[in-house]
């Protein structure tokens, strides 16, 4: 399971562009109880919803022209260099070219079928994962999940495991190195319709998938998919945020340890 023993390929950080932070700060606050601490008058507006003093995300401003609302997957890299290279010749874009703060190194990019996700070259990431109101799970949702796993093998060493789901096949990803089932953090599935982005969806691990989604409701957010059980998986709900980020919410069968 996803955790915060960060190795090659792992998810290692999550974020969000917004905005409006301070809405995103109180509605995330309602929805999972999160609290939100700033990085201080030289983090540009950046800073950090923790739960219980660990940081479970990050949040900021919109920076790029024409940018929307939306969670960004940073995965664990050891040459955020070396990884720009291989996205350019893999057929992907490099969004913002590998920078350096501290002993930090992060970069974004796009996948050659549209998704957004970014690395980052560091030992230390996300305080709290696969608990309650923590991500749990990334998913990629695109119209060619072969070529996706393909793409992402070449930049991490990820494997991928068919496992089959309700009206489809779903790959079941893990990080390259050690035991594959306990290696896995995500998963790809291919777009439902044409009016689908491509893109990666976090999972928030929860207690109560349909208070979850009361609240959502409540606090100004969208449901896009009401909570819905999942055999051998759990009780899943896709939601969006009032400036229209999708994230979702599971409560895991069996349930987390």
């Amino acid at each position: 399971m996803l955790g915060t023993e960060f190795r090659t390929g792992s998810p290692i950080w999550i974020d969000l562009g917004s905005p409006d932070t301070e809405a995103a700060v109180a509605f995330y606050s309602a929805v999972f109880g999160w609290e939100f601490a700033s990085a201080g008058p030289e983090g540009g507006g950046y800073g950090f919803f923790q739960k219980n003093g660990g940081t479970v995300a990050g949040l900021g401003p919109l920076t790029e022209p024409g940018a929307r609302s939306a969670w960004m997957t940073y995965f664990r890299t050891d040459d955020a260099q070396t990884t720009a290279r291989a996205v350019s010749d893999a057929g992907g874009k490099v969004r913002a070219e590998p920078m350096s703060m501290g002993e930090t190194t992060f970069a974004q990019f796009t996948d050659p079928q549209g998704a957004q996700f970014a690395v980052l070259e560091s030992g230390q990431g996300l305080q709290r994962a696969s608990e309650d109101n923590a991500l749990v799970w990334v998913e990629l949702h695109v119209g060619d999940p072969g070529a996706a796993i393909g793409f992402y093998r070449g930049l991490f060493g990820w494997r991928s495991q068919e496992m089959q789901a309700p009206g489809m096949t779903y790959q079941v990803l893990s990080i390259g190195e050690g035991d594959q089932q306990e290696g896995t953090f995500g998963g790809v599935a291919p777009l439902q319709d044409d009016r689908e982005d491509a893109r990666w969806v976090p999972y928030f691990a929860v207690a109560d998938a349909d208070a979850i989604v009361t609240a959502v409701g409540g606090s100004g957010g969208s449901v896009l998919m009401p909570a819905a059980n999942v055999p051998g998986v759990g009780r899943i709900a896709w939601l969006a945020d009032p400036a229209q980020a999708v994230f979702a919410v599971l409560r895991p069968d069996p349930r987390q340890a």
